[in-house]
């Protein structure tokens, strides 16, 4: 004979509970496993720390990092005298700007001169302005940038004086990608297409609308 045991009467609200509790235990963990972004970039998040620097803007004023923050922050190490590649990054982020639209205002491209010895403020001023006009120029002691190259894994190094007196600066050419808080979020290199830079922009800035 089968003999059927009803369960406590003080367990009976707890058994009842029991599958609701577990659909909202399965909720809770679908939301905080959010899909990730699609990125097309490098995705450097928690690689590479919080834009943090003491300069000199190309209006001759001291800044910090801290006077950046609230716009999405792309960052390039690089100088005015530059013969080939810096010209053609400025080019591509004039181009990028214009393709961002409206969009273009949320964000801002600091350009920190690897070459501070002839990248005075007036000149770097020139320079930044006649690509874009979300363009910063920031300059600072020849430590102060090493330091900042160094915080991000950058390089540059003066090369021999040509007999005019000139010379070059080789130096690194990525483009280092900030959110609004001044989080490190994404990496684009030279064989970064600027579709890629539009559509990795167009999803962090809305992520920075929707406050996540």
């Amino acid at each position: 004979m089968n003999i059927k045991h009803s369960p406590h009467p003080l367990l009976r609200p707890f058994l009842t509970l029991g599958p609701l509790l577990l659909v909202l235990t399965l909720l809770l963990a679908a939301c905080s496993q959010a899909p990730k972004p699609k990125w097309r970039l490098t995705d450097i998040q928690g690689h590479m720390p919080d834009l943090k620097f003491q300069l000199t803007n190309d209006d001759g004023k001291a800044v910090t990092a801290a006077d950046y923050k609230g716009k999405i922050t792309l960052l390039y190490f690089g100088y005015t005298h530059c013969p080939d590649v810096c010209p053609l990054t400025m080019t591509r982020m004039h181009v990028l700007m214009q393709r961002l639209g409206k969009l273009a205002d949320d964000t801002q491209f600091l350009f920190v001169s690897v070459d501070p010895a002839r990248d005075t403020p007036k000149v770097l001023h020139q320079y930044v302005t006649a690509f874009d006009k979300h363009a910063v120029g920031l300059t600072g002691s020849r430590d102060a940038i090493r330091a900042l190259a160094k915080r991000y894994r950058a390089a540059f190094d003066r090369g021999k004086e040509k007999d005019h007196g000139g010379y070059d600066v080789n130096h690194s050419s990525a483009i280092y990608i900030f959110d609004a808080q001044g989080h490190a979020r994404l990496l684009a290199t030279p064989t970064s297409s600027t579709g890629d830079m539009v559509h990795d922009l167009h999803l962090l800035i809305q992520m920075e609308k929707n406050g996540s």
